[in-house]
């Protein structure tokens, strides 16, 4: 079984799926990627990584910093766990009329 060093290097690589009626319909391969797969169930996961690096990159996150990101829910999910896994701290604001299942991820994520 392969095994990841940290959370980060189970983002992205997602699996293709060969979707067979939609293939047949069209005559064309037609694959979809399973983004859910990705650590926090979302392709956005891809995206937080992609912040969290570049402001690395930049000197704007050093270790111990905190990131602040409003959201509808996926990216901040995505933020939040990277942080946590990566020795940061986040702050997550979201509309109230976000859907419970996302307000209790985050905070379960803390």
């Amino acid at each position: 079984m392969d095994t990841a060093k940290d959370v980060t290097h189970l983002i992205g690589n997602t699996p293709l799926l060969h979707l067979k009626q939609v293939s047949e319909d069209t005559g064309c391969t037609i694959l979809g990627k399973a983004e859910f797969m990705n650590p926090g169930g979302s392709v956005k996961d891809r995206t937080a990584l992609g912040i969290i690096r570049a402001a690395e990159r930049a000197g704007e996150l050093r270790p111990g910093g905190r990131i602040v990101e409003g959201t509808a829910g996926n990216t901040g999910i995505g933020l939040t766990l990277l942080a946590n896994a990566l020795g940061y701290k986040s702050t997550v604001v979201m509309p109230a009329t976000q859907s419970k299942e996302k307000i209790d991820t985050l905070e379960l994520l803390g």
